[in-house]
């Protein structure tokens, strides 16, 4: 007589500690309070139910909710942006275009609060909703125009953009604290380039950092002009 087989549980834990170990640390990450935040945020928490069996591989995650479309980054890109904007004990973060807020729960771990911005309120309810499953209880989620980041809240000392758009909108630059950074991915494709923003005295600077190929982020691109 036949028996069906046993369907055996997905080791979240174990692949979890897979991606830490052999995407990200053999990547150029190297902050071990990074890595132990990356480790300790259930990735499966933050993707359809449909995909947590994929939710540790290295791509980006589609997440629909109403007429929205987002996606969770994969992993080694977002690691090494999350890096580079080098979040602080006491800061206070915003995360631009949120998604599911998988990124703001790895910052929370480390930040003070974190504010998860999304223009949808459709997708910024998957966030709450995520984000009171992994037990972040110190990021808050905001629905408005994602380009005109969330002036109640600011300023800023970490502004991370989650997504890859065209330029930064003035407005950001304007929430930043004195000595803020702000991280984004400027150009689509294999034209990304991940970028570090300071505030110094006022002013502005930003350097390049490395090459990165994200998704865009809806909501910060250039709409197309006129060609004669």
């Amino acid at each position: 007589m036949e028996t069906m087989s046993e369907i055996v549980p997905v080791d979240y834990v174990q692949l979890r500690r897979n991606m830490v170990d052999s995407q990200i640390r053999t990547n150029s990450v190297t902050d071990l309070r990074l890595l132990d935040a990356i480790f300790s945020v259930p990735r499966e928490v933050f993707v359809p139910d449909d995909r947590s069996e994929l939710a540790y591989t290295d791509e980006d995650i589609v997440v629909l909710a109403g007429n929205a479309k987002c996606y969770v980054m994969k992993p080694v890109p977002l690691s090494r942006l999350i890096q580079l904007a080098d979040v602080r004990i006491g800061d206070v973060v915003l995360e631009v275009g949120a998604a599911t807020g998988y990124a703001s729960a790895i910052m929370s771990k480390i930040a003070a609060k974190v504010f998860a911005l999304n223009a949808e309120e459709a997708v910024s309810s998957l966030a709450s909703a995520a984000l009171s499953n992994a037990g972040c209880g110190n990021v808050v989620t905001v629905t408005g125009p994602i380009a005109a980041g969330s002036t109640g809240n600011a300023p800023y000392d970490v502004i991370f953009v989650n997504g890859a758009v065209d330029e930064v909108p003035a407005a950001l630059f304007g929430q930043l604290k004195e000595d803020g950074r702000l991280v984004a991915v400027e150009g689509i494709g294999n034209a990304g380039v991940a970028k570090l923003y300071t505030k110094r005295d006022g002013h502005i600077a930003g350097r390049k950092a490395f090459n990165a190929s994200v998704k865009p982020l809806p909501g910060l691109r250039k709409e197309p002009g006129f060609v004669f």
